[in-house]
């Protein structure tokens, strides 16, 4: 095994940066001897355990308890690397699962502190079982819809990667840690040194966030305020909505056509009725809340034709998901990759905390064509919320789906319907507004069924105009009577009872 590097923080100094001066209670399973020199009879294993806890003060290689990040109270397990290299043996395997079980007993979320070099060969086969026993665990309180996060320290790889770490729900790690599963000795020779990096598992979708140590604590209190457990949340309202730069802010507009501020509709409209938030209707931000003085002004016309409907959504001056989600949340928290090795630049997703605290849960597309990876991580994130009771809000912008070679073999297909599916078991609410194109099946995959929103800028078309008058063969001049054939716009798409309401 490694040895621990002068650098590497113990166990204890790692819980002590989390849990500060609100201090960690430490608990202990029940003893369970091994046979000498452990279950395979690995001459000199008894004299390498004692030297390992003569050098660091712990008894094994993992310790765990209770303890308060922030304001939450959580179960903290945090291993020692510099017994034994943090390998997982039997008796660790006693802690990791009195661990789970404590977080299950409780209702209290689960943060692991990871540093390992895997299992501990010394022990063989029951050293590697372990992994089982910490998978079992962990479906348990998934199924009791308590959250894990991991924080990924130097280095993380072997079976402690492949089941505590890369299986939380969350996975944080520190600049500069090495994390994989193939550890430095046992890889190919000429492996690239960066792909076993946490930076590197960020580029491929594997780690959610890097995080310096002192950003740490505030880091993992944010998740754990968004991730809860919660109880009984309502539906996230319905953001307001945005003006295009340089003009005044738009009111909304009701099913009912009748106008109200943007974003706090009346009868089907945002804010209110069945799907809707509770009391609630204009996003956070500067000013969220309560109408600002231009909320008073006229509201923006809608499009009068099809073509004038999908010019303004591609108008580049209009707000983007950026511009929404910075509106809305007070903090947001990123989900990072589709955990299958890719990630997509063009669809946002994560949980968000809102100016009076309450988490939401976000899928948001940029206006490019979402790529598989993408739809995984949307897929991703709305189980996730639906798993923890978070509601969850979608805004819709896209052209479409990609379409190219590499979408295809990429799966595109299957991760479209896996979106579709992960929207239609949903048990908690999802919340819809279409902020720009809303670009056939790729756009509908994330749109909630009676509970979708469309702003003046929008629209959402079985296919685009264009596309469709090439297939009908028309000439490039009927485009535009071919996009007042499909009724796109804003008002059709409330006419037609796909849209509630009109936002702005």
């Amino acid at each position: 095994m490694p040895d621990a590097g002068p650098d590497r923080a113990t166990a204890r100094k790692a819980i002590a940066l989390l849990t500060g001066a609100a201090g960690f209670t430490e608990h202990r399973p029940p003893p369970s001897p091994l046979p000498p020199d452990g279950p395979l009879g690995w001459a000199g294993y008894d004299a390498a355990r004692e030297r390992a806890s003569a050098r660091t003060g712990e008894e094994e290689s993992v310790l765990y308890g209770t303890g308060v990040v922030g304001d939450r109270a959580c179960v903290l397990l945090s291993f020692e690397f510099g017994f034994l290299g943090g390998s997982l043996g039997r008796q660790t395997g006693d802690r990791l699962a009195a661990a789970y079980e404590l977080a299950l007993a409780r209702r209290l979320p689960l943060v692991a502190l990871v540093a390992t070099g895997g299992s501990r060969m010394q022990e063989g086969m029951i050293a590697l079982t372990q992994l089982q026993r910490v998978a079992a665990a962990s479906v348990r309180l998934r199924a009791a819809g308590l959250p894990q996060i991991a924080v990924v320290r130097d280095p993380t790889t072997g079976g402690g990667w492949a089941t505590v770490g890369a299986g939380a729900d969350v996975v944080l790690a520190l600049p500069g840690a090495q994390v994989g599963f193939a550890g430095s000795r046992v890889r190919p020779p000429d492996a690239d040194p960066y792909a076993y990096s946490a930076e590197g598992q960020f580029e491929a979708g594997q780690v959610d966030a890097v995080v310096p140590a002192d950003e740490l604590t505030a880091a993992v209190t944010h998740w754990l305020r968004a991730l809860g457990p919660h109880e009984d949340l309502p539906a996230a309202p319905v953001p307001r909505a945005l003006p295009v730069a340089g003009a005044p802010v738009p009111r909304a507009l009701s099913a009912g056509g009748t106008e109200s501020a943007a974003g706090a509709g009346t009868g089907a409209g945002a804010g209110t009725g069945a799907g809707a938030a509770k009391g609630s209707g204009a996003g956070t931000g500067p000013g969220a809340g309560t109408p600002s003085a231009a909320d008073s002004g006229p509201a923006v016309p809608l499009p009068e034709t099809g073509r004038e409907a999908v010019a303004r959504a591609r108008d580049p001056r209009r707000p983007r998901a950026e511009a929404y989600l910075a509106d809305y949340f007070a903090v947001r928290l990123p989900l990072h990759g589709d955990r299958s090795g890719s990630t997509d630049p063009g669809l946002l997703c994560g949980f968000g905390l809102r100016g009076d605290g309450q988490p939401v849960a976000y899928v948001a597309q940029c206006g490019t064509p979402t790529r598989p990876a993408g739809y995984r991580a949307a897929a991703r994130t709305i189980r996730l919320a639906d798993r923890l009771g978070v509601p969850v809000l979608t805004l819709v912008d896209t052209p479409g789906a990609a379409n190219d070679a590499g979408a295809e073999r990429a799966g595109a297909g299957a991760a479209i319907a896996d979106t579709f599916a992960a929207v239609a078991a949903a048990r908690v609410p999802v919340t819809t507004l279409v902020i720009g194109e809303g670009g056939s099946g790729g756009a509908l995959a994330l749109a909630a069924p009676d509970n979708t929103h469309v702003t003046v800028d929008s629209y959402f078309s079985v296919i685009a105009p264009e596309l469709a008058a090439a297939i009908l063969k028309r000439p490039p001049s009927e485009t535009g009577a071919t996009a007042d054939q499909l009724r796109l716009r804003p008002q059709d798409l409330v006419d037609l009872g796909f849209a509630r309401s009109i936002v702005g």
